[in-house]
């Protein structure tokens, strides 16, 4: 503060000396000036008339007069045109002022005689100068230091020691100190609390309460910081936390269980130098992350990385910057979860949605795929794509007879089979059930297609061996031809689907080319299955009655009930062609529950009428049987009805009790304890297994109409239907013979002590109304002890 003082007061000296010395030396030369004026005012005339008059000896005079003026040291006289006078001497280390002025004679006219010079020494303005200087700067100097010390005495007495305590209070401020204030040792004035000092320490003051809060928010901000802390390091996700320049500065410990990588075997490094994703294509992938994280401020997207052991894994990863009150980003943050077990679960999910899990081959939506792609290369390449629908012959009886598991093991060969026939770039394709699809691309013919399903046929001839049995199955096969039977993959399929049904009409184990008039055909069962759909909502079912009556006595003891569509635009529509379609669709489940319902409502009404207690006799699909809620649908359909159980009799075809099954043994002891009666229906007819009867409670056995019908002419079937009557007798079950047409073939049932017969002789199959007119006019003939031919 001193040294400050001390120069800016000798500054301020200097220059106000300054200033006073310039003053005076410019009055001084002023005074040189204004005197050699007042010589040239004086003497200008005077040294005029001299010159003109030609006296030097006045001449000479009148300048030695001005050179003994002061300060005066030489005169230069210069005559016109050509002389000169000097008088004094020059001392060159002498500053010196010069005035001149010329000397003129007038009379009539004007004349310039000459010009006088005079140099006037500056010696004397210098020295008292140089006293002036001397005797200023030496009052000044005294009087500032003098001054100076005055003012630091005062300064330090009221500024400098406060501002030493204040220091001295700042230096042990700490956080165990907060609670003594700073207090000066002043008086307390009003000035003295409204000044700098006063400011300075409430300020201080101030910021030791302020330090006080702010060190409790600190002490919480702490605990949250710390929770944070171990929320991040325990996180379940992985963390790793870059700088700007995305070098790794943390990871916590997630990330090393992840990937094995410790931090301090990390540190500075990039993120993609540790997940071994130094390949170009990956480091490609790192720089439009950066280049994402950079631009929109996150990145979100899964990374196939390895660990520190070198085994690869999947792992989800966002990234985005942390920045900074700006908005620059200063970090960024990368937060990762291993989803290895869940890209599995999706990878098998996707298998699973695009191949058959039995076959592993392509299901009908990769098929699909493949198909629309072969197209649109063919339609590039210009050429064929032949596409082949395949259905295996009589699947469904070996699936029901020999169960589930050999049905799925004749799927599993049959697609290997296929599958050899073909070439690398073809595909087979299961599309559900036991229909494949075979797309042949890049064809130069048609017929190579078909020398393919001649290929295809031949696999087949060799037989199955399915339960240590040899069964011989045999497939169909539609082909359709790209371009020239269509241009699109839906109706390209719908040809080839046609053309194969033209294939089992020919006798199966064979192939078909689509032809146009199969439309028709395709058309048509197209047209049943969307009416079918609709045909019990809009009631077009109805059910037929065929009389079931005693063989020896002709009374009638039941009747079968015979479902029947009739469609206003179709007509009269036959079993065999809609029964099939409703089992492949499904609708059997509610067609037969409306059949069961209706015959069991229509029996129940017949008995109240007749006082006959008959039976209802209703044929049960496979499908149907193995529905989840069959029993229970019994259950409530006979509570409904109000039917006792012993007059309903279920029809089960003789493939289904091959099914050794536990669910299917379980179906058969309800309904056996409900009291309902069971048969076997078209019996001989399949794979007859002989044993099974003995272990279900069937009551019934229904010799099939194919071998009744030529029981007087053929000699075998005489004695196949006796070897059945004996064998169902020895098995204590009632026999019941169907097709019955001519009295002979009654009267050898009865010689051979058939129980009950069934069959056109008696009657048709007819509506309820007509079979109630039937059966009124029975029993009023013949009493019910004989029947009448329909």
């Amino acid at each position: 503060m001193l040294t400050y003082i001390l120069i800016c007061s000798s500054l301020f000296t200097l220059i106000t000396a300054g200033i006073q010395v310039y003053a005076d030396y410019r009055e001084e030369v002023s005074m040189v000036d204004e005197r050699m004026s007042v010589i040239e005012t004086s003497y200008m005339s005077s040294l005029s008339r001299s010159l003109w008059s030609l006296d030097q000896k006045l001449l000479h005079v009148q300048m030695q007069g001005i050179l003994n003026l002061p300060d005066i040291i030489k005169l230069r006289l210069k005559v016109y045109p050509d002389s000169e006078i000097e008088l004094g001497e020059l001392n060159p280390n002498i500053s010196t002022l010069t005035h001149s002025f010329p000397l003129i004679h007038e009379s009539e006219e004007v004349y310039t005689l000459g010009e006088l010079t005079i140099i006037a020494s500056m010696e004397d303005i210098y020295k008292n100068l140089k006293r002036k200087v001397f005797i200023i700067l030496t009052t000044q100097a005294f009087k500032t230091f003098f001054i100076s010390i005055l003012i630091l005495w005062i300064f330090q007495y009221l500024v400098t020691r406060h501002l030493g305590k204040m220091a001295e209070y700042a230096q042990d401020l700490n956080i165990n100190a907060l609670d003594k204030p700073l207090v000066l040792d002043r008086a307390d004035t009003k000035f003295s609390r409204s000044d700098e000092l006063s400011q300075v320490t409430n300020a201080i003051n101030g910021m030791r309460l302020t330090l006080i809060d702010d060190l409790a928010k600190q002490n919480e901000n702490a605990k949250e910081i710390r929770k944070l802390s171990l929320a991040i390091d325990q996180s379940p996700s992985s963390v790793l936390i870059c700088d700007k320049s995305w070098k790794i500065e943390y990871a916590n410990n997630k990330f090393s269980q992840l990937t094995g990588h410790e931090l301090k075997d990390i540190i500075s490094q990039h993120p993609k130098s540790i997940s071994g994703l130094m390949s170009s294509e990956n480091a490609q992938l790192w720089d439009n992350i950066q280049l994402q994280v950079e631009r929109v401020g996150v990145w979100q997207g899964e990374i196939h990385n390895t660990r520190k052991n070198g085994e690869r894994f999947w792992e989800q990863s966002i990234i985005t910057p942390i920045k900074d009150d700006s908005g620059k980003p200063i970090h960024y943050l990368i937060l990762g979860e291993d989803i290895s077990i869940r890209k599995r679960y999706e990878q098998q999910l996707l298998r699973q949605a695009n191949y058959d899990i039995l076959t592993g081959l392509p299901n009908r939506m990769l098929a699909l795929d493949r198909l629309k792609l072969a197209l649109a290369q063919a339609r590039r390449d210009e050429q064929l794509v032949g596409l082949m629908f395949l259905d295996l012959d009589n699947f469904k009886h070996i699936n029901d007879t020999m169960g589930h598991d050999n049905g799925d093991s004749l799927l599993i060969e049959a697609s290997r089979r296929i599958s050899s026939c073909l070439r690398g770039t073809s595909t087979v394709a299961r599309l559900g059930g036991d229909e494949f699809l075979v797309i042949l691309p890049s064809l130069s013919e048609p017929s190579s297609a078909e020398q393919v399903a001649e290929r295809i046929l031949q696999t087949f001839s060799p037989p199955f061996m399915l339960a240590n049995q040899e069964v011989f199955v045999s497939t169909s096969i539609g082909i359709a031809i790209y371009p020239s039977d269509s241009d699109n993959s839906t109706t390209l399929l719908q040809h080839a689907d046609a053309a194969m049904y033209q294939a089992k009409d020919k006798g199966k184990s064979a192939y078909q080319r689509f032809s146009p008039e199969m439309n028709q055909d395709s058309h048509e069962r197209l047209q049943i299955e969307s009416r079918l759909r609709r045909a019990l909502e809009l009631e077009e079912l109805e059910l037929y009655y065929q009389p079931i009556v005693e063989a020896s006595t002709g009374k009638l003891i039941g009747a079968e009930a015979l479902i029947r569509w009739n469609n206003p635009v179709m007509g009269l529509i036959s079993p065999d062609k809609f029964i099939p379609l409703a089992e492949e669709t499904g609708l059997i489940i509610p067609i037969g529950e409306w059949v069961l319902k209706t015959a069991c409502n229509d029996i129940k009404s017949w008995q109240e009428k007749t006082g006959l207690e008959l039976t209802v006799a209703v044929n049960v699909s496979p499908r149907q049987f193995r529905d989840g809620g069959f029993t229970s649908t019994i259950d409530k359909i006979l509570s409904e009805s109000q039917l006792s159980a012993e007059y309903l009799e279920l029809e089960i075809t003789e493939r289904l009790i091959l099914d050794n099954s536990i669910e299917t043994s379980g179906i058969f002891k309800h309904l056996d304890d409900k009291g309902i009666k069971l048969s076997i229906d078209d019996f001989g007819t399949g794979y007859s297994a002989l044993g099974y009867l003995k272990s279900y409670p069937f009551d019934t056995l229904k010799i099939d109409k194919s071998f009744v019908q030529d029981v007087i002419e053929s000699s075998e079937d005489a004695a196949l239907v006796t070897a059945i009557i004996t064998m169902a007798h020895s098995l204590s079950l009632k026999v019941i013979a169907e097709g019955v047409e001519e009295a002979p073939q009654l009267e050898f049932l009865n010689q051979h002590n058939c129980d009950f017969a069934q069959g056109y002789y008696f009657n048709r199959p007819v509506p309820a109304e007509d079979f109630t007119i039937w059966m009124n006019d029975n029993i009023r003939t013949t009493g019910n002890e004989k029947s009448n031919r329909g």
